[in-house]
């Protein structure tokens, strides 16, 4: 049992409290800090951000720039080749229309990418004002103080942080306890409790003290700290490619190198069967782009900021974009038992009365011993006494005659001894073996009851506490307090709906096998390791990998760093040590390591967006195809009519109500593309199938009607009828 005072204990367990997520899996709606953007969840059609966006759009024309899009780049050069024809002949309004719409499609690609990511710079910057440059009360060897910036501190300086103090920097606590305001950086107004000597010693630069007296030991340099990190992060400039992205890329260049083959193809097979004259090149190019698969290639590089993106909506700071997209892979998930799966405490579950004794005698007599005892396990006794028996928390202020009796690590008992009318009434709890001592030492008795409920709770993973009383007919066994760590309230349902996701969930504990089983079984979780060394963790994670699973893990302590450098996707509690934080490749703000669920949810529903996106960008191009080559070839062969399935009402017509869609298209696809696609617990067949229906079949339905009320539209245009 711990000795530390109940009023940090209640704070702490306050703090914890609030570590739930505040919002639905599902919801695009920012919470904490992240409200105060103005961002909405689509972000493209506020007015603002358009505003915002449009200067950046613009400077990404940059070739420079958008030659690490393939696709893109391809329709910047015949936009600039078709701004070079329509400049040889001003007079041909048909190729300065053209043009027009071949550098907005340009420019509406770059427009998806920086809207994307001005949502992470609005993020950024509420994170910039929430970083002040503090003034370090830095210790010298011999324990002076000096106060020096927080940007002249070095990794290894100890610093001194008191009541009101902004924390200069990283560190871990190596001195003290101390309330702390985190909700600069978490949006969590509740304070949580920073110490030294556990896993809850880490600090970040830019919180504030609320209470007591801390030393820190800075961790990070200037301009590296966690806050810095975010900053870079949220807003892009740290971002890389994924795997996945790098491969949709190098199928997308290879599909336009195709289509790039087959256009060039056409001029000469045109001069050959004598319609040269409907294939100049200012309509090959646009043949070119409209075929190529543009709306996947705007889109892509804005599908992976905005899953980034999303992540921090809720409070979880992904270090690249490849931990997101493993998420999405991930089966098999790895949660530490304490504070994660538990509340980490023993709480008092249940007052066992034994030989004919009421429940609410013995839940009096386990109230009254416990008074004195500021352990988070005595303090939840009195609880449950007032809660299940209705039993008023006396203060020890009433019981003036009272001698109370510290539970202390020798004895492993509280109590208190009462004098009432010059009787003395002799309360114990503690320790079945310390108890029953206690009790044959006055010459009670021990009832084979007391034996055998105190052996149940022990196999059932709980710890028994027994409580007795000396009276004038002696002393006696009253009753046992069963304490059990509390599986959080909807942990079981939530395993349940990692089950449907065809996640397997391990918990991980150094209980012995027979608490771990019974934690086990009402969690709900799929599998367990008891008495789990770090080594035993490690072995756990390469075995499932051996197997061709992504394994994720959440961690806060330094033992358990290596396995989430280990793990595929590594998700560290803010409140854990230094060391946790940068061995994972996701840090979770709020510390609510059941948020893991949502994670997985991200990277799934990344995944899907891209897929569904890549489907209709891809089926969309049947209809452009039916759009563009009838109107090419219709003159030299009119039996190519027939394939003018939308009755487009001239070739001209035709191919500027392709071009002009092609572009429109990537502008309405921007809100699906930064929200992304929902994602819905079903097997990898039956997702398929859903793509192809929704996304599939509406690549070739939504072009067709768009193409043709563009072209209805156009007929009016004299000239183009």
């Amino acid at each position: 049992m711990s000795t530390r005072t109940a009023p940090h204990e209640e704070k702490k367990q306050d703090a914890m409290s609030t570590m739930t997520p505040t919002r639905a899996p599902h919801s695009d709606t920012p919470s904490g800090h992240q409200a105060g953007t103005g961002r909405v969840g689509t972000g493209m059609f506020d007015p603002r951000q358009l505003a915002a966006s449009l200067p950046e759009a613009c400077r990404k024309l940059d070739p420079r720039v958008m030659v690490k899009s393939p696709v893109m780049f391809v329709v910047e050069v015949g936009s600039a080749v078709t701004t070079g024809l329509a400049l040889a002949d001003p007079a041909d309004w048909f190729g300065w229309v053209i043009t027009a719409w071949l550098w907005l499609t340009v420019l509406f690609a770059n427009l998806a990418e920086a809207v994307a990511e001005g949502r992470g710079k609005a993020q950024a910057d509420t994170l910039r004002k929430a970083k002040t440059d503090a003034v370090a009360r830095r210790l010298s060897k011999d324990g002076a103080e000096e106060e020096v910036p927080g940007t002249g501190l070095r990794v290894g300086d100890l610093v001194v942080c008191e009541a009101g103090d902004i924390i200069p920097g990283d560190g871990d606590v190596v001195e003290g306890v101390a309330s702390v305001d985190e909700s600069a950086i978490t949006g969590e107004s509740a304070p949580v409790i920073r110490e030294s000597g556990g896993d809850r010693s880490a600090v970040t630069g830019g919180t504030k003290v609320l209470s007591d007296r801390i030393v820190v030991r800075i961790t990070t340099k200037p301009g590296e700290t966690f806050i810095d990190r975010m900053i870079n992060l949220v807003e892009g400039a740290a971002r890389q490619k994924t795997p996945n992205e790098i491969a949709l890329n190098i199928l997308l260049a290879s599909l336009t190198i195709v289509f790039l083959l087959a256009v060039v193809t056409l001029k000469p097979f045109a001069g050959y069967a004598g319609a040269d004259r409907q294939t100049p090149l200012l309509v090959l190019t646009a043949l070119l782009v409209c075929l190529i698969p543009t709306t996947i290639g705007a889109l892509l590089s804005a599908i992976g900021i905005a899953g980034m993106d999303r992540l921090v909506q809720r409070n979880v700071l992904a270090m690249s974009g490849r931990a997101v997209e493993a998420a999405g892979d991930v089966s098999t998930l790895l949660l530490d038992k304490t504070g994660t799966i538990t509340l980490g405490n023993r709480q008092a579950a249940e007052f066992v009365p034994v030989g004919g004794v009421g429940a609410e005698e013995v839940a009096d007599a386990a109230q009254l011993s416990s008074l004195a005892d500021e352990t988070p396990e005595g303090r939840s006794v009195v609880v449950l006494a007032k809660e299940r028996h209705g039993l008023r928390e006396r203060e020890q202020g009433e019981l003036e005659h009272a001698e109370w009796v510290p539970f202390t690590a020798q004895t492993r008992m509280s109590g208190v001894d009462l004098t009432e009318e010059g009787a003395v009434r002799r309360v114990r709890k503690g320790a079945a073996g310390a108890v029953f001592a206690w009790v044959g030492d006055r010459g009670g008795s021990i009832p084979d009851e007391a034996d055998e409920i105190t052996r149940r709770i022990s196999e059932a993973g709980g710890t028994p506490l027994v409580v007795a009383a000396e009276e004038a007919e002696g002393a006696r066994v009253l009753g046992v307090i069963h304490l059990k760590d509390v599986v959080k309230e909807g942990m079981r349902e939530r395993f349940a709906e990692l089950r449907r996701m065809g996640i397997k969930t391990v918990m991980i504990t150094g209980d012995n096998a027979l608490t771990a089983k019974a934690i086990a079984e009402e969690a709900g979780v799929d599998d367990f390791l008891a008495e789990a060394t770090p080594e035993d963790k490690m072995a756990l994670i390469k075995r499932e990998q051996a197997g061709g699973r992504l394994v994720a893990m959440t961690g806060d302590g330094t033992n358990d760093a290596p396995a989430l450098a280990q793990a595929d996707v590594g998700v560290a509690m803010n409140t854990g040590t230094s060391a946790a934080k940068e061995a994972g490749n996701m840090v979770d703000l709020d510390s609510n390591p059941t948020k893991l669920i949502e994670i997985v949810e991200i990277g799934k529903q990344l995944l899907i967006t891209r897929g569904a996106l890549t489907t209709f960008s891809i089926a969309n191009d049947v209809a452009k195809y039916f759009a563009i080559i009838p109107a090419m070839f219709t003159v030299a062969y009119p039996s190519l009519d027939k394939l003018n399935i939308m009755a487009l009402s001239s070739p001209q017509s035709a191919i500027l109500s392709a071009v002009v869609f092609n572009a429109l298209i990537i502008v309405a696809l921007v809100p699906l593309a930064l929200r992304g696609v929902r994602y819905r617990p079903m097997s990898a067949d039956r997702m398929l199938r859903r793509n192809l229906g929704i996304y599939g079949l509406g690549g070739l339905i939504a072009p067709s009607i768009g193409i043709k009320l563009i072209d209805l539209l156009l007929s009016l245009v004299p000239g183009l009828g």
